[in-house]
């Protein structure tokens, strides 16, 4: 069993390193890279308010961009909301961000996955999907608490794993 977790937090690592190493360099037009400040962007609100981005400053934050036909995106939203149950609000915030063209569908997802995290879906022209760099779903960005960017992660992740918590924990500064 030693073997099999060993392995699998080499392979996170690996996943990890790469992820924030090919977010480095800004690949959609508009996108903040790795290391810079967030601009100020509305969010319309899928479970809640509209607010405006500098509104989760103060405190570090996760934000997960994702879109109700995305399957990796549905997979990894369980994992999302056990890391909010358990943390979120504390240390750090927890938003999501939905790039679909339909409010309906967004919505929807949100229902079928009993999400409780705020969520916000971008408008077109999708302003907050070129800012972020989400040309792939699922992206998860980490943040601090001055809104800048300290990590990209692509694809699915199980962010309540123990690999993912010493991440969050270590990117974020936060003791989990």
């Amino acid at each position: 069993m030693h073997s099999v977790v060993n392995v699998r937090q080499v392979c996170f690592a690996l996943l990890f390193g790469a992820a924030t190493a090919m977010g480095a360099i800004a690949k959609t037009p508009g996108e903040v890279p790795i290391g810079q400040t967030l601009r100020e962007a509305p969010m319309q609100g899928l479970s809640g308010a509209t607010q405006k981005l500098s509104e989760f400053r103060g405190k570090p934050l996760i934000i997960n961009v994702w879109a109700s036909w995305c399957g990796p995106c549905l997979q990894e939203m369980a994992s999302l909301e056990r890391l909010q149950q358990t943390y979120g609000g504390k240390q750090f915030n927890i938003i999501g961000i939905s790039t679909d063209d339909y409010w309906t569908n967004a919505k929807g997802f949100l229902q079928k996955t009993r999400i409780s995290f705020p969520n916000f879906i971008d408008s077109k022209p999708f302003p907050l999907e070129a800012m972020l760099g989400a040309d792939r779903l699922p992206l998860t960005l980490l943040v601090d608490a001055k809104g800048k960017v300290l990590a990209k992660v692509y694809g699915a992740q199980d962010w309540h794993s123990p690999q993912a918590l010493a991440m969050i924990s270590k990117t974020l500064q936060v003791k989990l």
